[in-house]
C-alpha cells in the first residue's frame, strides 16, 4: 500500500464500466483500489524476478536438504 505522504501523479486509465459502477455501489475508492492493486502487482513481479534470479541457489538448497536433511534438525523437538 502506498504511503499518503508520497507525491501523487494524475493518470488516465480505461476501466470496465461495470466494474466502476459496482465499485461505486460498494463505496470503493477506485483510485485507492487501483493504487493498491498496482502495488500488489509490483510486489508480485519483484518476487517472480527474484525467484528467477535465484533459481540456482534455491535448487541447490533443496538438493542439499534432500540429501542431508535440514540443518540442526536433530536438535528440534516437535
Amino acid at each position: 500500500m502506498a504511503i499518503a505522504s508520497q507525491p501523487r501523479k494524475t493518470v488516465a486509465v480505461i476501466l470496465d464500466q461495470s466494474l466502476i459502477a459496482e465499485a461505486c455501489d460498494f463505496s470503493i475508492d477506485v483510485s485507492h483500489a487501483a493504487e493498491d492493486g498496482i502495488a500488489q502487482a509490483i510486489e508480485a513481479e519483484k518476487e517472480r524476478r527474484w525467484r528467477i534470479e535465484n533459481a540456482h541457489a534455491i535448487r541447490a538448497e533443496k538438493e542439499y536438504i534432500e540429501k542431508h536433511g535440514l540443518p540442526l534438525a536433530n536438535y528440534w523437538q516437535f
